[in-house]
């Protein structure tokens, strides 16, 4: 099978230049500017009238809540959320029933991703404290990005914060060259916070602004920091997840992205849409770490856009609607993302840093085998974009299988009209492969 997409405009091309993308099978065979060459011949031809293509983009922060929570979301209905909204690969949270802390269970997960999934796909395997050291010692990195860790709980209790513990999985990680991928939020302060705030309101309902004060920007902070001291003592490779103030940036370099930066972050699209002035109130906006203040919000655009933030990913987390119902001790945190985080961001940033940050820069990170870019050789995942008359979205154009988005009401300026998967609109998914 061969596809030729033309009169398109393509990432990293001259900006304004039609150019063309020709697929030989599931592999990108060549692209120029211009018109195809006459003799080029392909099975299928689409005329892409001027839009925009950009590789497939690469969430390597996702929790389709499979298995064991799949009343929520499962990898199949999470990874067509996904395809649908631009993104073609994505990286599953351990933070399942039961956690994903063994090979036997990323195995179990890639089993049923082979015959379900509707994107790439990968599986983080989940810290444990002492209990799965030696687990994570003998799990196979070629297949599987890294360790994720949580320093503050979340859904999935697999908190891990003893010192002891952390010390012996910060070496880990650094003797195997692994990458270490931090839920930063210091868990003493939070629960410190939600006794004292629960003990003021009594039998009251807790109102959903005070989920910031349990989970304030001092605890991602000091988390923060404490996960930077270790990683810088033993070596590790450390990436922080959703990065949610101004102090947690302020601590990061803005080299660019290399094997010599050996502590890279990444921001999630609701902290660079939301702040807690205008959304606190919202059970819709409560996420773990909270959102923060506008200022906060401020000092996060600018670090993608100086390099500080390497990474946008979404957190997707789906939870049923009346799951997010209550105040902020009852009210689930989290909410999907996937399919609209490509639209909004380029809503937000230039063409070029969404493709860095959210398809070049993943892949170089986590050394993702052939996927990231638009060029000669790679696998064929791209993205079909269009810039449209702004239009709402509403919670009846969700995919994902908990049927509502913190989108709606909002209005965006970009579109996903098509996706290419593995060279096709029919591709089959394909698990992630990692250079190591």
């Amino acid at each position: 099978m061969t596809t030729l997409l033309y009169n398109a405009s393509v990432a990293g091309a001259p900006e304004g230049t039609p150019a063309y993308v020709y697929i030989d099978g599931d592999i990108i065979g060549e692209i120029g500017l211009g018109t195809p060459p006459p003799g080029m011949v392909a099975n299928e031809r689409t005329d892409c009238a001027g839009d925009l293509l950009i590789p497939g983009a690469i969430d390597c922060h996702v929790h389709t809540r499979d298995p064991g929570l799949t009343h929520k979301g499962d990898i199949a209905s999470e990874t067509a959320a996904a395809r649908a909204g631009g993104v073609t690969s994505i990286m599953d949270m351990p933070n399942t029933v039961p956690p994903t802390t063994t090979m036997d269970l990323i195995r179990a997960k890639m089993d049923r991703a082979a015959r379900v999934a509707n994107a790439n796909y990968a599986f983080f395997i989940g810290a444990a404290g002492a209990t799965n050291l030696e687990d994570l010692a003998h799990a196979d990195y070629r297949i599987v990005p890294g360790i994720k860790l949580f320093m503050g709980s979340s859904t999935g209790n697999m908190l891990v914060d003893k010192d002891d513990d952390l010390r012996r999985l910060f070496d880990l990680a650094a003797s195997l060259d692994v990458i270490i991928v931090v839920h930063a939020e210091d868990e003493n302060i939070i629960a410190a916070n939600r006794a004292r705030i629960s003990a003021l309101y009594g039998n009251a309902e807790v109102p959903v602004r005070m989920h910031r004060e349990i989970r304030p920007a001092e605890a991602c902070l000091r988390a923060t920091e404490r996960a930077i001291a270790l990683a810088r003592q033993y070596g590790t490779r450390l990436h922080i997840a959703h990065v949610t103030t101004a102090d947690e940036a302020a601590l990061l370099s803005d080299q660019p992205l290399s094997p010599s930066k050996r502590i890279t972050a990444e921001v999630s699209p609701h902290h660079l849409l939301w702040c807690a002035e205008e959304d606190g109130d919202n059970p819709r906006m409560k996420m773990n770490p909270a959102i923060k203040t506008a200022a906060d919000r401020e000092a996060l655009r600018h670090a993608v856009i100086d390099g500080r933030i390497d990474i946008i990913a979404t957190d997707h987390a789906p939870h049923l609607l009346a799951e997010k119902a209550g105040g902020a001790l009852r009210a689930a945190s989290g909410a999907p993302m996937v399919q609209f985080s490509v639209p909004a961001m380029l809503g937000l940033f230039d063409t070029d840093t969404v493709v860095r940050l959210m398809c070049h820069n993943p892949a170089q990170l986590y050394g993702i085998r052939r996927r990231g870019s638009i060029a000669p050789g790679m696998y064929a995942d791209i993205a079909r974009i269009r810039r449209v008359t702004p239009y709402t979205v509403h919670d009846a154009d969700v995919v994902s299988r908990c049927a509502w988005t913190p989108m709606d009401g909002r209005a965006l300026r970009y579109r996903v009209i098509d996706t290419w998967l593995n060279g096709s609109r029919h591709g089959k998914a394909m698990p992630l492969e990692f250079a190591r």
